[in-house]
């Protein structure tokens, strides 16, 4: 059975495109779609994001994508069908939580950039108030950040999707270039004391 990421993704519009360029689109399958669960590799994945792309559709149709960002984890799996994640005080504009209220759609962006790897979920996601979730604030926030919680967000999988490294320019963060350079600036250190031992030898 073809993956159902691309069932729902490839609309017939999308075989046109792809019939013209390529000229061979996809089989269509028109049997039930069942909501996919995440295996343990994309769970472990997830929780190793410290950011994520989160896009949502507007009432005027218009697509809206924020950026998410956090300790390693932020973004929890509840279940292998479910993920959850703390929503902190921000800029007041709520397009997200707006845009939820109306289309309850959703796609998250997951990337490793110094591993190139990227994960693509669809789903459909609620936004609840904090005040009315203080377990769920405690299970998804660190204590340092629980005060500053005003809305949780939780997505149901419905299905996702692996793309291929292609095209992806590897980033690193600033812990990860000073955890690669650390063993280099000891070498130069041992070095240094070396070649000062040798220089002061009579």
């Amino acid at each position: 059975m073809p993956d159902k990421f691309l069932e729902l993704a490839v609309t017939d519009s999308v075989r046109a495109a792809q019939q013209h360029y390529y000229d061979a689109p996809p089989p269509r399958n028109d049997g039930p779609l069942f909501n996919e669960a995440l295996t343990p590799d994309e769970i472990a994945f997830i929780q190793s994001r410290d950011s994520f792309y989160l896009a949502t559709i507007s009432e005027t149709g218009w697509p809206y994508i924020q950026h998410r960002g956090g300790p390693a984890g932020f973004l929890h799996a509840l279940s292998p069908k479910q993920l959850a994640f703390a929503d902190l005080k921000g800029n007041r504009q709520l397009l997200s939580t707006g845009n939820l209220t109306a289309n309850d759609r959703v796609c998250l962006f997951l990337m490793d950039y110094p591993l190139r790897s990227r994960l693509k979920i669809l789903g459909r996601a609620r936004v609840l108030d904090a005040r009315e979730q203080p377990e769920l604030v405690r299970q998804l926030a660190t204590p340092e950040t629980q005060r500053n919680v005003e809305r949780i967000f939780q997505i149901d999988v419905v299905s996702f999707n692996w793309n291929c490294p292609q095209n992806i320019t590897p980033r690193f963060t600033t812990e990860q270039i000073v955890e690669a350079v650390e063993p280099l600036k000891q070498r130069i250190a041992e070095l240094e004391a070396q070649l000062k031992a040798k220089n002061e030898s009579p």
